[in-house]
């Protein structure tokens, strides 16, 4: 494992999530969630496609660890998809 696949990294790539949440309510409460995660800077929810998906943007270095115990909390599990977007 590497700084890299257990962190998200501040720029504009951030990281996309998958989450077995289905309804906006469910999405939503969970985006609230990681919002409040310390380094966080945005929470983007993808509803279009299913599974759904959040990009995740920080300010600092941010543990998956963290983002996977905030959804947690809710009652949902995210799991990382991959660590780059391509363009």
């Amino acid at each position: 494992m590497s700084i890299v696949s257990e962190n998200i990294i501040p720029g504009g790539y951030g990281r996309i999530f998958g989450t077995d949440a289905t309804t906006k309510t469910e999405l939503n409460r969970i985006a609230e969630a990681l919002r409040r995660v310390n380094g966080v800077k945005d929470v983007i929810v993808d509803y279009e496609i299913f599974p759904h998906e959040f990009t995740i943007h920080s300010n600092t270095v941010v543990k998956i660890e963290e983002i996977q115990n905030a959804a947690i909390q809710q009652g949902f599990h995210v799991i990382p998809k991959s660590l780059f977007k391509l363009l």
